[in-house]
């Protein structure tokens, strides 16, 4: 080490003494124990191959969320046989050669409780979309074949998954119909949004016989657990319940979050408002809203972020600011909100 050399061979596999490895360190010498005699591990050494040959650092590398259409057209015309999938810190997670990114995709989804494409998950364009289950509007999703189309006017589409159980013979168990049962009383504020029917009514009757819950106690501690304003940041409130529409060549989302009274919202007024901007501006709409629905009265507030022209359009009274809106009496962003907005837009 005195020498300055860079790199110390020990053969026959001897123990190192900790003293000279504390002083390699000090000097940047590398140490290497070779299980092999000293002539073995010369010839080892005069033999082997430098590794620069072996390797490459200028590797293609994308990011586990992008889409396969996208990797397609950029790796179609190079021809590494492999390519890299790294995280943000560069880890890597995983390889794929050029064959495994352009065989057809085998991954067959369900479209439940929605069924327009800006609303599914990244990528189900990509893939065979074989039912959907839905209460919403007609998004018109193209597909390559006839399928399962259930869509019907009721307040959940937890009713009409119930429904499917019963239309089966078949009785889903108590856990099951507890879930069911929460879903139809999160859509329908407990029967009380003008989106209810019937249907649900009857339903949600059968459901509480079969989990052996009574609806007005699940209410209470579903309407009760807590505040999502309070147990969420602001970025995660827009987008926790938030879906994206089409209206021609415009694009405008509106998210929805219930809570016991407006407490929450007004102490968090100015978080709240730059999340919405910042969702607007990030996926380009021309409009955000967040709908936030007192179900104690049964009334809600509305928060708007984008195209001015738009915002100077909405009829409903301003609290406070041009940006938020008193809406008495709405509490369904399906069936009260979202044909205001459209006509909105259409005119």
């Amino acid at each position: 080490m005195q020498l300055g050399v860079r790199l110390l061979v020990i053969t026959g596999s001897l123990e190192i003494d900790p003293e000279m490895i504390e002083r390699a360190k000090e000097k940047n010498v590398s140490l290497i124990v070779s299980p092999y005699d000293s002539a073995t591990t010369s010839w080892i050494i005069r033999s082997a191959s430098f590794l620069d040959n072996l390797f490459a650092t200028d590797v293609i590398e994308f990011h586990a969320e992008e889409r396969v259409k996208d990797v397609q057209k950029r790796i179609s015309r190079k021809y590494a046989p492999l390519y890299m999938v790294t995280d943000a810190q560069k880890k890597l997670l995983g390889v794929f050669s050029k064959t495994d990114i352009f065989k057809p995709p085998t991954t067959k989804i369900v479209l439940v409780d929605h069924n327009e494409l800006t609303q599914a998950v990244p990528g189900a364009s990509e893939v065979e979309i074989l039912e959907i289950i839905d209460h919403h509007r007609l998004g018109n999703i193209p597909t390559d074949q006839p399928i399962l189309f259930i869509n019907r006017p009721v307040g959940s589409t937890c009713t009409i998954v119930a429904d499917r159980f019963f239309s089966e013979d078949l009785e889903p168990s108590p856990s099951i119909a507890g879930v069911l049962m929460a879903g139809i009383i999160s859509d329908t504020l407990l029967l009380s949004s003008p989106t209810t029917t019937a249907t649900d009514r009857e339903i949600l009757q059968r459901l509480s016989k079969i989990a052996e819950v009574d609806p007005k106690e699940l209410a209470d501690t579903i309407f009760t657990s807590g505040s999502v304003i309070l147990s969420s940041d602001p970025d995660s409130v827009i987008e926790m319940d938030c879906k994206i529409y089409e209206e021609g060549d415009s694009r405008f989302s509106v998210s929805q979050v219930e809570e016991l009274g407006f407490d929450n919202f007004w102490n968090h007024e100015v978080a709240l408002k730059k999340a919405l901007h910042d969702y607007q501006e990030k996926e380009g709409l021309q409009l955000s809203a967040l709908l936030v629905t007192d179900i104690n009265t049964q009334n809600s507030l509305l928060v708007v972020s984008g195209n001015e022209s738009m915002i100077s359009g909405i009829s409903y009274p301003t609290v406070t600011s041009g940006e938020i809106f008193d809406l008495k009496g709405i509490v369904s962003r399906k069936k009260q909100l979202l044909p205001y907005l459209s006509k909105l837009f259409n005119s």
